[in-house]
């Protein structure tokens, strides 16, 4: 259970997180939308303690064994970010460094930084890294360097790296935002398995909305630093997507709809159970 109560992040006189408060059980898969600078970023680096917030708790667990994210520091906070893993908009991989090596920097707060850095792992280690790579279909390039690799498997190789962090949480920042429509839903795919298989939470900032409603069974609505919506993708109406993304009523539904929407992706699931996704481009 993640349970935020009050949060509020300050960058001077604005509110970039803004006194906001939810329960977030185990096993979720929640996307967060809105548009730029709604303080969907700011809210998941607040959660992972990348910027600490200006007041309010963040609880990670339940009873006596919670942990008060905020109090967090030195080991026990390398410990918390390890446990919370982060993916962002730009991989934010090693672009010289091979693929596998790029995976097993995850691994870091398993192992001393010397040995990290000297790329002193153990084979149980570059197996746990193999492993991670074959499960997002990118194992066959653990040799290559990171930069050879296309924006789809770039991201793939930083879901990995997440993986070997052995999480209970993952906030994955606009993961899908300079991807093509095929690779964003190769990514989202990818992350949507984790989530199932492994039963880990998924926090999910999303720039389109189409993509949250296929993916997410939960929806959070950001505005200007504040929840303004809270629920599941079917109870999403005209007007409430209006007040998330301040378009007035008397905009052009078509432009609005273009707006927030850029790929339309849809799930159908065949007589096994299995998904096939598919993509059409919006106009």
């Amino acid at each position: 259970m993640l349970k935020i109560t009050a949060l509020t992040k300050r960058f001077g006189d604005l509110k970039a997180v803004d006194n906001v408060s939810i329960d977030i059980p185990d096993g979720q898969m929640i996307g967060i939308i809105g548009r730029s600078g709604a303080g969907k970023s700011t809210l998941l680096r607040t959660i992972n303690r990348l910027g600490d917030a200006t007041s309010g708790k963040i609880l990670f667990g339940e009873g006596e064994n919670a942990i008060d994210v905020n109090a967090l520091k030195g080991r026990a906070l390398r410990e918390w970010r390890s446990h919370c893993a982060m993916i962002f908009q730009q991989f934010n991989l090693v672009p010289r460094l091979d693929v596998i090596t790029n995976v097993l920097m995850g691994r870091i707060n398993y192992s001393s930084t010397a040995k990290t850095m000297l790329k002193m792992f153990s084979p149980e280690e570059r197996a746990f890294a193999i492993r991670a790579l074959d499960r997002l279909d990118v194992s066959a390039q653990a040799l290559q360097r990171a930069d050879t690799l296309s924006g789809g498997q770039q991201q793939r190789v930083a879901i990995a790296r997440a993986l070997v962090q052995e999480p209970r949480l993952l906030l994955a920042d606009e993961p899908i935002s300079s991807l093509d429509p095929r690779n964003a839903s190769i990514v989202m795919d990818a992350l949507l398995k984790i989530n199932r298989e492994d039963g880990i939470t998924v926090l999910c900032n999303l720039h389109t909305l189409d993509t949250a409603k296929t993916y997410c069974e939960r929806i959070i609505g950001m505005k200007q630093g504040s929840f303004v919506f809270d629920g599941s993708p079917s109870d999403l109406a005209l007007n409430l997507l209006r007040d998330i993304y301040g378009v007035g009523e008397d905009d052009d539904d078509e432009e609005f709809s273009t707006a927030i929407t850029s790929t339309s992706i849809e799930v159908v699931s065949d007589d096994s159970g299995q998904q096939d996704v598919t993509e059409e481009v919006g106009p």
